[in-house]
């Protein structure tokens, strides 16, 4: 370890405090805020005011997971050589993540004097989100990587995520309150007006991170350069192929999870208002997962937390498919949060402990670029499925995917902790001599 690593790795203790308060306070405030945009809930009704077409639900399905995870890989190599990576995610995130919801909010007003602009105007605000926190995702987790030590990402994120969620509850509940109290589009217009300025308020503690600067080991490459290794990469840890191959049958697993709150809210002619509920009993799944989850994940490995949030996704959409009546979606949706939980905390974090510190923005772009790539084919998928076959057969063939993955990620995936000693950073390594 060089004198510069070791100032680096001082300071990041010095610190170590401070950057807890205000990443958990960002992380908080911001988890909160997505609570009253919620994809998976909330906007999906949002949407059916519009139209019925299925395809389009899955549209924004595809946005959402597509939009976060598939500029990782783009970035990936930019972020690698920053000394400090906090300027992506609070200088340019401002203006790509941010902001958009703020116009997300003001699309409303157009929704009943011109549903087709307003429409086309939360795709186009919606987008502009999605794929702005996408590119400043990498450097983001890289941040994080940097500040927070190894030993304490785990509990970090389960304090943040249960922090976010438990408060989520609160206004997942109040955004089921304005949906049924006002009449479309007034109460989505709070909604989102509320997401926007809870987002704009963690941005502020999210700047206050103090990050060292750190160049990177790795030699500077051109973009041309990386792109040529990344298969050498893949080839060079087999273990991480067999990962991201189970990712990815498990991303198509998801393919129906977008659907099930229309398909509720159809079914037994629900009111807007309970998006709202299914929401807060989602968080609550994902609140009382969170702090079980990080203590996991920092004593079994993450490898232990997907397995297990993967499986309780696969239980909560065969219940989907089986529920009689509304009520049962509650507990639907307490196991998709908790599906959730798992894949926020350990779907982030598993990447970082394949390899060495340098090639982190590498292994966290493939990481969640494949993901992504599987997750914005999964709904669309799904949509079609859904328009053709109806929704009982989507739910039946997305748990059966899932269980494939699951298959996949326990018998061909070993724990990365328990990997031989340096074997996969000496194999990439080997790659770039």
């Amino acid at each position: 370890m060089t004198t510069h690593d070791q100032e680096a790795s001082q300071a990041v203790w010095r610190n170590y405090r401070h950057n807890l308060a205000v990443n958990v306070l960002d992380g908080t405030l911001f988890w909160c805020g997505a609570s009253f945009i919620a994809s998976s809930t909330i906007l999906p009704v949002y949407i059916s005011h519009f139209t019925n077409n299925k395809l389009v639900i899955g549209l924004l399905s595809m946005i959402g997971m597509t939009g976060w995870l598939l500029p990782q890989l783009l970035t990936a190599n930019w972020v690698q050589r920053l000394p400090r990576k906090k300027v992506l995610p609070v200088n340019l995130g401002f203006f790509t993540e941010r902001l958009p919801v703020v116009f997300l909010a003001l699309s409303t007003a157009w929704a009943l004097r011109a549903p087709t602009l307003a429409l086309v105007a939360f795709f186009v605000t919606y987008t502009w989100h999605a794929f702005g926190a996408g590119v400043v995702a990498v450097a983001w987790q890289d941040m994080i990587a940097k500040i927070i030590p190894a030993h304490h990402r785990g509990r970090f994120f389960g304090l943040t995520n249960f922090l976010g969620t438990a408060t989520g509850v609160v206004g997942a509940a109040g955004a089921a309150w304005v949906l049924d109290h006002y009449a479309f589009p007034t109460g989505y217009t709070w909604s989102f007006g509320t997401a926007a300025a809870l987002m704009l308020i963690s941005w502020v503690f999210l700047a206050l991170t103090r990050e060292p600067a750190q160049e990177s080991p790795a030699s500077t490459v051109s973009h041309r350069e990386y792109w040529r290794r990344l298969p050498s990469v893949l080839r060079a840890d087999p273990n991480y192929r067999s990962y991201l191959l189970s990712q990815a049958v498990i991303s198509f697993g998801g393919m129906a999870i977008g659907f099930l709150t229309v398909y509720a809210v159809q079914r037994w002619q629900l009111p807007d208002g309970q998006a709202g509920i299914y929401t807060a009993s989602m968080l609550l799944g994902q609140a009382g997962s969170n702090l079980l989850f990080g203590l996991l994940a920092d004593r079994r490995g993450h490898k232990m937390v997907l397995e297990l949030s993967t499986l309780l996704g696969i239980l909560g959409v065969g219940l989907a498919a089986l529920a009689p009546g509304p009520a049962w979606f509650y507990a639907v949706y307490v196991l998709l949060g908790a599906n959730t939980a798992g894949l926020l905390l350990s779907g982030l974090m598993i990447a970082l402990e394949f390899c060495p510190a340098d090639l982190r923005p590498t292994y966290i772009g493939l990481n969640n670029t494949v993901r992504g790539a599987a997750s914005g084919l999964a709904p669309v998928l799904g949509g079609w499925l859904a328009q053709v076959a109806g929704y009982q057969p989507l739910f039946a063939i997305a748990c059966a995917i899932g269980f494939v993955g699951l298959a996949l990620l326990h018998w061909s995936v070993r724990e990365p902790r328990l990997a031989q000693a340096g074997q996969s950073a000496e194999a990439v390594r080997g790659v770039e001599c």
